[in-house]
């Protein structure tokens, strides 16, 4: 149920949560920022006849060089795990980002390989929006069917925005996780999650 949950969720985001925080573009603005890396990530995908054809190599690379190194994996894990992420080791910290960052690569990498004729539509945020450091961007993605809304949670503590949580059609990642984690977290603490995690990626692989 865990997996069936996590990939349903995903198929219709994944491709576009193009992450933030490229170097020549870091003083944008978020949704101009957004804006530019979605668009570029699935003009890339469609352009790729390898993406196309669905070489899972070159769509996870593409994946690693476009979107994951943009992700703020401490804080979305931290937020997805709670307060239990206090009593984690660092150990199991980083354990938790690697598993995370695996099955999120393998799962963008799967929802890539079926671009079509999307497009990306970045509603523009209101002045001053970006100073307290942390922002909402929202965003439609327009196909063939109906548009899917698309919003962003963005934070820039390091100098660079990054996304920590997304939210598609009123579900944000962050919450739909620490849901199916809690249960977990009570039964068999952090270890019980990282495993859940490593056979989530196992399941994925095949």
């Amino acid at each position: 149920m865990l997996r069936q949950r996590f990939m349903s969720w995903f198929s219709a985001a994944a491709v576009l949560t193009a992450a933030v925080g490229v170097s020549h573009a870091q003083q944008q603005a978020p949704d101009a920022l957004v804006k530019q890396i979605s668009t570029e990530v699935l003009e890339s995908a469609k352009a790729d006849k390898s993406v196309q054809s669905g070489d899972m190599k070159k769509i996870s690379a593409l994946v690693e060089t476009k979107v994951m190194p943009y992700v703020n994996f401490p804080l979305m894990t931290s937020k997805t795990i709670g307060p239990q992420w206090r009593q984690a080791t660092p150990e199991q910290k980083q354990k938790l980002q690697d598993e995370f960052r695996t099955l999120l690569v393998r799962t963008y990498a799967g929802a890539l390989a079926q671009v079509k004729d999307q497009t990306v539509q970045v509603e523009p945020m209101r002045a001053g929006a970006a100073e307290s450091g942390e922002v909402l961007v929202k965003s439609k993605i327009r196909g063939s069917g109906e548009p899917i809304p698309l919003d962003y949670r963005l934070e820039n503590s390091t100098g660079s925005w990054k996304i920590w949580d997304v939210n598609v059609s009123g579900l944000w990642l962050v919450a739909n996780f620490q849901g199916q984690f809690k249960p977990v977290i009570s039964s068999s603490g952090i270890d019980g999650v990282i495993k859940a995690l490593v056979d989530l990626n196992k399941a994925s692989a095949r």
